[in-house]
């Protein structure tokens, strides 16, 4: 039986965990008579070369309920692209790889660019949206998750409990978030979530008033975690963010489409590690930098969105307010830390502070600076208004692929 309290924004299942795997999935194959499942994995082909993956496929192969699993291949020549489908091929559920780079979806995105409806910039959220479109269109799966491929702890345990909110014939959710604990070797992980978002979201609550949309995504355990299911006609209407700020992104959209009581959250694992980002903070096009860039700027699109107004001063303002909430926070994750007996380094926290509140401001006035940028990617539903057959097209060009390839392209 899981736990659960209702927080007066989201139900929040706890201690799912505890319940045996076997009887979970026992259930969720009875589910999957009505309402059949299909995973997307956002990938690179890097993340084939690393540790994580080959162990999730061999996870993945032992999973009795999946109608469907799609896989979205970023960065990925011809060869890599051949690897890739040897490399997925042990899977025994009926799976295809969108080949991003592949001249077929390449002149598919072309004819997107030319009605000004294709993503504007590469990343995961690009790859996200053209799995989407492709699982809707195959109509294999009614419900939908999505993790990410870098988890080096990973059992089909946590598939499990992130699909079964959303399966179960009698609820009503329609969207599940994950959360776990961010501990890993005797280290407090998750720094953008603990020293941006959660400090970010309550100076923002400070300056602007407790606004609905702000309580509700501080009410999430884990707001950046890249795990999350959704009934497949979720996928439908939401426009996403094609950076890093895909998972404030497909918050704030489900937050606008549907009532807060069809929304939910669940413990997927007592220990979770994937592969750490770095800070990179000579970098802005990288690591941690660039996610804390991207996801301010989601964040600051969506409020307007809500009605809220900005300005170079009212930034500046919101720096202040959020670099002292944030060194509080790290007095206390630090004082946690020693409780739990735990790792942290206070210096390097508050290096990364400092690059946050940076990036608050210059995401500030990349905002401003561009009052006429379309920043998220088209629905699909309007995908499907202006080219009607591009979505069965997207199929077929991905059986193509997933079934011969062209002599050649151009390595990426």
């Amino acid at each position: 039986m899981s736990d659960f309290h209702q927080n007066g924004i989201i139900t929040d299942f706890h201690n799912l965990t505890r319940r045996p795997l076997a009887a979970l999935e026992e259930e969720l194959v009875a589910f999957s008579a009505r309402r059949p499942m299909s995973l997307i994995l956002p990938s690179l082909y890097a993340e084939l070369e690393g540790p994580a993956l080959a162990h999730i496929v061999e996870e993945l192969r032992r999973v009795p309920y999946l109608a469907e699993v799609v896989i979205g291949l970023d960065r990925a020549d011809r060869d890599q692209f051949l690897h890739a489908r040897a490399f997925f091929d042990r899977l025994p559920q009926h799976h295809r790889i969108l080949w991003n780079d592949g001249p077929r979806l390449r002149a598919l995105d072309a004819e997107l660019e030319a009605q000004g409806l294709a993503p504007q910039q590469p990343g995961k959220g690009r790859n996200v949206w053209y799995c989407a479109g492709y699982v809707q269109a195959s109509g294999r799966g009614r419900v939908v998750a999505l993790h990410d491929c870098d988890i080096l702890t990973y059992d089909r345990g946590l598939l499990a409990r992130l699909f079964y909110p959303v399966a179960h014939p009698h609820f009503h959710y329609e969207f599940c978030k994950g959360y776990y604990p961010r501990i890993a070797e005797g280290r407090l992980n998750g720094r953008v979530s603990r020293l941006m978002v959660t400090p970010l979201l309550r100076a923002l609550k400070q300056m602007h008033g407790p606004l609905p949309y702000l309580e509700y995504l501080d009410s999430y355990r884990y707001a950046l975690s890249g795990e999350f299911s959704m009934r497949s006609e979720v996928l439908d209407g939401i426009r996403i963010p094609a950076d890093w700020g895909l998972e404030i992104g497909v918050l704030s959209e489900v937050h606008r489409n549907y009532s807060t009581k069809r929304l939910c959250q669940v413990d997927l694992a007592d220990a979770y590690d994937h592969k750490h980002q770095p800070v990179s903070a000579e970098d802005a096009s990288g690591g941690l930098n660039r996610m804390s860039l991207d996801i301010a700027k989601a964040l600051y699109r969506k409020l307007a969105t809500q009605g809220v107004t900005f300005s170079a001063e009212g930034f500046r303002t919101l720096k202040a307010t959020y670099y002292r909430l944030a060194l509080d926070l790290i007095e206390a994750y630090d004082h946690d830390a020693v409780m739990n007996g735990l790792r942290l380094d206070r210096h390097a926290e508050e290096q990364a502070v400092e690059l946050f509140a940076a990036n608050l401001l210059e995401a500030g006035s990349a905002f401003l600076d561009n009052p006429g940028e379309r920043p998220f990617i088209p629905s699909w539903n309007r995908v499907r208004a202006a080219i009607p057959d591009l979505p069965e097209r997207l199929v077929q060009a991905v059986e193509h692929d997933n079934a011969a390839v062209e002599p050649s392209v151009t390595k990426v």
